[in-house]
């Protein structure tokens, strides 16, 4: 167990180390646009967002802001050598042919057989946000979510199924929380870290089995 609960920015630079080198990356809106600002040139990640661009680098601040370069998100960010722009279909097309290697999103929940579910809680009041997460889901070889793992009114987040709308049926690989990092197999999942919090009450407060990963926990 490690200390915690962890920061966003924490959380980030986790999800930055497991992305492997030379990978083709969506990082969603939300917290997931964080991770760019910790991913180190020389391993050779090329980020896509889903309005037309490869090659986005770090978030813009300050004299770096340009009103035209954004991401997904609408969030400020800057362009790294090579950078290229495309039509927003082209995005689409690399996005639901298979060519991304890992997307990053935020959800609302994730079941433990990988089902996500982060476009809509089903309330009569709330908005739904489709954007570009179905496509994701199903067209990147490797989904990460990147969630708190219990919501505001204390509840879990991973859940043994998810109640809200669905985005994609067992799509999600790993989930990074402030509280551990989960890996999600044929319908197991694995806690590889923990933060501020031991396995066994993570086993209490979530309603889902658990088992160490292979060095982890």
């Amino acid at each position: 167990m490690s200390g915690g609960p962890l920061t966003r920015e924490q959380m980030a630079r986790l999800v930055a180390e497991d992305i492997p080198a030379g990978s083709y990356v969506n990082l969603g809106i939300g917290q997931p646009t964080l991770v760019s600002d910790y991913l180190p040139a020389e391993r050779g990640i090329v980020l896509h967002t889903e309005n037309g661009m490869l090659g986005m680098g770090p978030v813009a601040v300050g004299d770096e802001v340009d009103p035209d370069l954004i991401n997904a998100g609408k969030v400020p960010v800057t362009e790294l050598p090579g950078a290229a722009y495309f039509h927003h279909a082209d995005s689409f097309a690399m996005m639901r042919g298979g060519h991304l290697d890992v997307c990053v999103l935020g959800a609302f929940q994730v079941a433990a057989n990988g089902d996500l579910a982060n476009w809509h809680t089903g309330a009569p009041d709330a908005i739904p946000a489709v954007g570009g997460a179905m496509d994701l889901a199903t067209g990147a070889r490797d989904v990460y979510v990147m969630m708190t793992l219990f919501g505001k009114d204390g509840r879990p987040k991973l859940v043994p199924r998810c109640t809200y709308p669905l985005t994609g049926l067992a799509c999600v690989s790993r989930v990074y929380t402030d509280h551990g990092v989960f890996l999600l197999t044929g319908g197991e999942v694995a806690v590889q870290r923990t933060f501020g919090i031991t396995l066994a009450e993570l086993g209490r407060r979530l309603d889902v089995p658990l088992t160490a990963a292979p060095g982890g926990a």
